[in-house]
């Protein structure tokens, strides 16, 4: 197999299924660029009532997913090289457009856990090289960041997004934020396209674009605006 092998454990495998039909992502699996495997931990739990919570030592509310049914569910999955496994987490450190370029770029496989319940006991956070946040907020289990992943990891592989270059000038891939895009026709309620990106002056359309990007960036996003700043040594902080 020479595509990105996924795994997924999961308390809900079916959430997964959709991704099978999902635009590029859908045909990128289709095609074997990725496989996707999902892994239930109620299927390696021993007692008769396929139990994977319990309630908390010390107390409290809720319930905490148990460490035996998700280590075996792990140590079941077939493993190779280049394998990073990411914990889903609250805890876990914001996603970054980077994170997903360097999984696509480095890894073989992503093996990812989801969390449930109230939460996951403190044990499972050995089995993860990595914690992953969606951001400062909590959801009900891990599935939707899991899915995020895949979505962004999956489309920065090679063959799945047709033209490469689109990807090259996202907001995010070189730490600013993406300039506008137009299409016909060149006015529409009273808005028009900018005369330059009509012009047909290739130099003056990609000083228009990296002004955008910056002036977005600075107003949107203050605080990559002054990462960039940062990075860009003085002397690359005006536009091209």
């Amino acid at each position: 197999m020479s595509g990105l092998r996924i795994d997924v454990v999961t308390l809900v495998p079916e959430a997964f299924a959709p991704l099978a039909g999902l635009g590029v992502i859908g045909r990128a699996f289709a095609a074997g660029i990725a496989e996707l495997h999902t892994h239930n931990p109620r299927d390696f739990a021993t007692d008769r009532y396929r139990k994977v919570d319990d309630e908390p030592y010390g107390g409290g509310a809720g319930m905490v997913l148990k460490p035996e049914p998700v280590f075996a569910a792990v140590e079941a999955i077939p493993r190779l090289a280049s394998c990073r496994t990411l914990l889903m987490s609250p805890q876990g450190r914001p996603l970054q457009q980077a994170d997903l370029q360097r999984w696509a770029d480095t890894c073989h496989q992503l093996l990812l856990l989801c969390g449930h319940y109230e939460g996951f006991d403190e044990r499972i956070r050995s089995l993860a090289d990595e914690e992953v946040s969606l951001g400062d907020f909590v959801l009900t289990g891990g599935e939707l960041p899991a899915m995020a992943i895949i979505n962004g990891v999956v489309r920065l592989l090679p063959g799945t997004v047709s033209t490469a270059e689109s990807l090259e000038h996202e907001s995010h891939s070189a730490g600013l934020l993406e300039h506008p895009h137009y299409t016909r026709p060149a006015a529409f309620r009273g808005m028009e396209v900018p005369a330059v990106l009509r012009s047909g002056d290739h130099g003056a359309i990609a000083r228009w674009r990296a002004e955008q990007q910056q002036q977005r960036t600075r107003e949107r996003r203050p605080d990559l605006w002054a990462a960039w700043l940062a990075g860009a040594d003085g002397g690359l902080a005006s536009p091209p």
